[in-house]
């Protein structure tokens, strides 16, 4: 381990301080490469920003004050470009687009009608997007012409397949069929022949994930872990049935992507929670070097038509997101964003470690460690923090909540408890139905690994997370209410039969998967309360504070609303904030900065000052 911190050349930083630093997601460029698109919420909230890689000007082009704006893509051939947009984070997203004038139409205007963008057509005159206006459960496939905005259906979806891509030539759709989070099938529908193809057929449980379609239409990538621990790329021969590896690497291969013309291969692997993105020279078969760059992971690459200019995102677990562009014949980049708050000093930040902790029968779990600012000598509180999911993962990325506690001296380790994704599938698969079981206890033995650290206060060890990690906040505070001192539940789950039972209509395809999972809300009732901590709130009697979004979707406010009812009836003190503009997960800064504020304040009260 690091050796300790001294504070005496560290600044303490305030919430304010870390949430001014911006956020940029996102990125295309131009047709005549000249900008690239991106998003920002700089000014509060997510709006469309472009800029020039020419003199690396910046310019907001939408201006919304209410809802969070995701650009999405500039047209093929002008300066147009889509945009996606909910209503206060309630996940009915709409597609936008928005003319060179800065006027915007809105292309799917059912109001509860829920869209998703796919992917432009080859000849740049279309683009692909689903849409759930025919039946809210389910995703029809589209195409939109860009002259007309005239979209007709291509493909009518009534078995809950999942979108993969469309050929080339237009003639295939690639689809996959979800049977669980261990099972699923990719099949192939001729538009021609109306005929709908199963090209995966197999026994047990094996992954097949569509990709995309090689240049000629001949061949369809695809990601499979058949014989693996972990996902590789293989491609099926359409004409022959037949199919050949392509790349395997000793992680998981995320995603794949061909270059405008085929020059070029670009995957992602999952390496130990970071992002390792390769990109191949088709022809020679040499990977392409990035030179120069600073330690952190690349994310979110694209490559200009003519293949000459990558842009992409890049982090590191104390350097939040920054926009580059690599121009290929120069070898030189340019970094077009400084995201960080100029008032903090990256050297205060913290470093991720990433780490490994035997639990209770030996099982090594990873985590990510990030170390607290105390001067030596001083014993620090600590968080044990839980991902989403279930199946998630914490990734060594920029968290600027993870880095305001460490600096205001907590300890946060963040677990990947068996059943998080990008450690092979028997990992993942090792938790099914015995969450808030097996993975609890993976987090108990995430708190034995903090008292072992000489420098941690052992007798003040809180449990955060958000989402399923929220529910393993309650579950943990429910089911072993004396292992930790405090919880802190931002959207969590506390009763799994409501919750199965009211997933998203949008969700419908992954509703089995869920069910195997984490139990069948209809049929395994008395299992599903076993496990939920509402039905287990008397037992909790340690300090919560609890996070949630009024418009949330996935977990409804109710959810919160009665855990905090139940813990004041049992008079256990708990501190409730409702945000009534936001969903599942928070878009606003403001929003941010003063839930977290009041998180830093709980935790000052109930475990630091304990």
């Amino acid at each position: 381990m690091t050796k300790n911190i001294e504070t005496s050349n560290v600044k303490k930083y305030k919430i304010e301080q870390f949430f001014n630093s911006e956020s940029v997601i996102y990125n295309s460029i131009s047709f005549d490469e000249k900008s690239v698109l991106y998003s920002s919420e700089k000014n509060g909230i997510y709006n469309a920003y472009i800029v020039s890689l020419e003199d690396g000007s910046q310019k907001q082009v939408t201006h919304s004050t209410d809802n969070a704006i995701h650009a999405i893509s500039f047209f093929p051939n002008d300066n147009r470009f889509l945009y996606l947009s909910d209503k206060g984070g309630n996940e009915i997203l709409h597609i936008y687009v928005q003319n060179e004038d800065g006027t915007a139409i809105e292309l799917t205007t059912g109001e509860q009608e829920r869209a998703e963008f796919y992917h432009w057509s080859r000849d740049g005159k279309s683009f692909f997007y689903g849409s759930n206006k025919r039946n809210p459960s389910f995703m029809d496939v589209y195409e939109m012409n860009i002259e007309t905005f005239e979209a007709t259906c291509i493909f009518t979806n009534n078995e809950g397949y999942e979108f993969g891509s469309v050929s080339p030539d237009k003639r295939l759709l690639a689809l996959a069929k979800v049977n669980s989070s261990n099972d699923s099938n990719v099949f192939l529908y001729d538009r021609e022949l109306d005929l709908l193809n199963h090209i995966s057929p197999h026994e047990g449980d094996i992954n097949y994930i569509p990709q995309k379609f090689s240049e000629d239409s001949k061949y369809l990538y695809f990601l499979t872990d058949e014989h693996s621990e972990f996902q590789y790329l293989k491609k099926y021969h359409i004409d022959t049935n037949m199919t050949e590896e392509v790349v395997r690497e000793n992680w998981d291969i995320m995603y794949s992507f061909f270059s405008h013309d085929y020059h070029y291969l670009v995957y992602a692997i999952n390496q130990d929670a970071k992002t390792v993105v390769k990109i191949v020279n088709v022809t020679t078969n040499q990977l392409l070097e990035l030179p120069g760059l600073p330690e952190g992971q690349i994310v979110n690459v694209k490559l200009s038509k003519n293949e000459q200019l990558i842009t992409f995102q890049f982090n590191s677990s104390n350097s939040p997101t920054n926009l580059y562009a690599y121009h290929l014949e120069t070898k030189e980049w340019n970094q077009l964003t400084n995201t960080l708050n100029p008032e903090i000093d990256q050297q205060d930040l913290v470093k991720a470690e990433v780490i490994r902790y035997p639990s209770f029968d030996g099982l090594e779990i990873p985590a990510i460690y990030y170390k607290p600012v105390i001067r030596n000598g001083e014993k620090a509180p600590a968080l044990v923090y839980v991902h989403g999911g279930p199946g998630g993962q914490s990734r060594t990325e920029y968290n600027p909540l993870f880095q305001y506690l460490a600096n205001q001296g907590y300890a946060i380790l963040a677990v990947n408890n068996r059943g998080s994704s990008g450690y092979g599938k028997s990992f993942f698969s090792s938790a099914d139905l015995q969450h808030g079981e097996i993975d609890l206890e993976d987090c108990i033995q995430a708190k034995t690994f903090l008292q072992a650290q000489d420098y941690i206060d052992s007798n003040k060890i809180g449990i955060i997370g958000g989402s399923y990690g929220g529910y393993m906040v309650l579950a943990a505070l429910a089911f072993r209410p004396e292992e930790f001192n405090v919880g802190v539940d931002i959207f969590g789950v506390s009763n799994w039969e409501r919750t199965l039972k009211s997933i998203p209509a949008w969700w419908e395809s992954f509703r089995d998967a869920l069910y195997k999972k984490l139990g069948n809300p209809y049929t395994q009732t008395d299992y599903i309360r076993s496990i939920s901590p509402l039905f287990h709130a008397d037992k909790i009697n340690k300090p919560l504070i609890v996070l949630q979004g009024a418009n949330d979707p996935r977990v409804l406010q109710v959810e919160s609303d009665e855990i905090v009812a139940a813990l004041q009836k049992n008079n256990v003190p708990v501190e409730y904030v409702v945000f009534p503009d936001e969903g599942h997960g928070f878009m606003k800064k403001e929003n941010k900065i003063n839930g977290y504020k009041a998180v830093l304040a709980f935790l000052d009260h109930y475990l630091k000052q304990e």
